[in-house]
Order: C-alpha cells, then structure tokens, then sequence
C-alpha cells in the first residue's frame, strides 16, 4: 500500500481509506448499507492486512451507529496503528441546536464521537459542511482547542467552496489557529467540477484532498452499461447514494465506460481499478474513502493501487470525461495570463 504525507503534519496516510457509511444503515442511511459488527470485522481485517490502516466515518452516518460499529470492530486492533477520521455537522436529531459548526456543538460532538469510537483521540476531524450561521473564527478556534487538547491531532473540512476554504485558511493564519490541512470532496472522472478551483486552491495552501465516491456511487464499477439501465440491487436503485440520478448524464458516463473498457483489457485490471488509478494521479489528492458493502467489493478495490496509468492512458480519459466548465472557468482557461492553470 502507497503512503502519502498529509499536508502540515507529521502523518502519513495510505492512498486508500475505508469509508464507513455502509456500517449501521438507518436514520435515513438505509439504502447505503446494513453492514453489521462481526461484518465491519472482517472488512477492517482485510483492510489491514493490505496495509490499509485508515477509516473514516462522521457522526450522522445512522446517526452515531457508524461510529459505534467502527469503534467495536477495531477493539483488538493496535490503536497506535490506525488511522480514524470522522465528522461534525450534519444534523443529528431534529433539534436546532443539534448540527452545524458552532463552538457548542463541535465540542460536544467530538465528545460523542470519542465515547463511540472507543478511542481517546481522533487522527483527523472534518467540519462536515459548511456553516454559514457561524463565525468562521468561532469554528476555527473550537477545532483549535481540540487539537491543543490532544483530541484530535489534526482537522479538516468536506464540501466547502473555493472561497470557504480560502476564507477558513485566512481567518486560522490570521489568529495563530491550527488550519485546515485537508478537504474531503467530491471528485470521479464523471464529475470534475473538483478541478475547477478547489484543487488549485489545494496546491495554493497546502491542503490534501480525501475523495468521497471516486467511482461516482459506483456508476463506474463496470455494471452500468449503455442499453441495459440501472441495476436494481443497486445503492442507486435503492436510492442510497449522494449523487442522485438528476446531476448525471448518462451518455456521457456509457462515453467513459466504454473507454475504461478498453484501459482494462490493456492493463489487466477491472473497470473500477482504472477509474480509482486515475483519480489517484491528480494533483493534491492524498487519499480515495472507499466504500464497501461486501468482502469481495473491498479486495477488488485494493487492487487499484501498486501499478500507474501510462500518460496515453490518463489522456484518453481525460478527454473523454471532459466537460465544459461554466463561468468565470471557461474564460480563464481561454486568458492568456492563466496558462498556468491546472487543468
């Protein structure tokens, strides 16, 4: 397993995380998983045995009941040598107060997630969105306190904007504060919005990217093909997914398929495989949170990394899942004075 340094620490990471959505599956995650403790231990055994040594998970994932199965199936494992990420901010009851990334709730939070993890410390905390109710200061200086009090070693945010990182990053170097040194985002060869301004805004500061559903809630498994339609035992038919049918073109996805078909049979990996390899060789990413519903699922996954893409082959991904980028990123990719741009 490839280790990489998360940005600003003195951790190191493996390419691959085990996201842990599956585990529980209720409070609105039903469709995700139902993925029990004696199941959740035999995944965390293959994933170690890899060299997979990372998982993440949040609060609201069945609303603390990820937290507590992770927790218990990691129990005979070495502490010291795992690596845990979870989340705050998403709501967690129908309270108000019970969500979002303010003082009160942070703290509060990530004593709760402590007590369900088993552990004394997480590795790396995330603001799960962000929350614009609340002085970035405020947030900022909660997840400080947290680190200064050895609960959390490190922090991070999910699903914020190019602006909400550059504003979170400022407001931290400003007051002396611990910053960000991660995102955990949204970014498959389906969807590349990601590159548009996050991942320039990565390089620019300094922040790894954790990618969540890098294979685009498994549309770029290798099951959905162009004339048959959506597989009906899947978390898309089911609807427990977080990339809803709405926001995908199909044509365009049977377009790439048809394409990682091809780099398949070349390289001697799956679909999935080549789709992960690919995401793997971009710019500021540190690590890919892959799911799995199933033992086979996960070893299959494993094996997307130990080999590269040649550039022909990055190539003809990229342009096949290129798309035309809305304003201002269009223009800037058509200024002289922006050359210098990423992608």
């Amino acid at each position: 397993m490839e280790y990489r340094k998360l940005p600003g620490t003195d951790i190191e990471v493996p390419v691959l995380t085990l996201g842990t959505g599956t585990f529980g599956g209720s409070h609105g995650y039903e469709g995700w998983g139902h993925t029990d403790v004696e199941g959740a231990k035999r995944l965390v055994d293959i994933a170690t045995e890899a060299g997979l040594c990372m998982f993440d998970t949040a609060d609201s994932y069945s609303h603390g009941t990820s937290e507590e199965i992770l927790g218990k199936a990691i129990a005979h494992k070495q502490r010291d040598k795992l690596l845990i990420s979870t989340k705050v901010g998403f709501p967690m009851s129908d309270r108000a107060d019970d969500r979002g990334a303010s003082r009160t709730h942070i703290i509060e939070s990530c004593e709760g997630s402590l007590k369900r993890l088993g552990t004394d410390y997480i590795d790396l905390y995330f603001i799960h969105i962000f929350d614009n109710t609340v002085e970035v200061e405020e947030t900022m200086r909660a997840l400080d306190d947290l680190v200064k009090a050895g609960k959390v070693r490190s922090i991070g945010c999910s699903n914020y904007s190019g602006w909400h990182l550059m504003k979170s990053e400022a407001v931290a170097d400003a007051n002396g504060l611990t910053r960000f040194c991660a995102h955990q985002a949204y970014y498959s060869l389906l969807h590349r919005e990601f590159e548009w301004e996050l991942m320039s805004a990565g390089v620019d500061q300094n922040v790894g990217t954790f990618v969540w559903s890098p294979l685009a809630a498994g549309r770029l498994a290798g099951r959905y093909r162009r004339g048959m339609g959506i597989p009906q035992d899947s978390r898309v038919a089911s609807h427990g997914v977080p990339i809803e049918d709405f926001l995908v073109d199909y044509d365009k996805l049977y377009d790439i398929v048809d394409i990682l078909d091809e780099i398949a049979e070349e390289t001697g990996h799956t679909v999935a495989q080549v789709a992960l390899n690919w995401v793997l060789q971009r710019p500021t990413i540190t690590s890919l949170v892959i799911g799995a519903r199933t033992e086979e699922h996960l070893k299959f996954n494993l094996g997307a990394t130990g080999w590269n893409l040649t550039p022909e082959q990055v190539k003809r991904l990229d342009n096949v899942s290129q798309r035309v980028k809305s304003y201002p990123y269009w223009h800037q990719d058509v200024c002289p004075l922006m050359k210098s741009q990423l992608f």
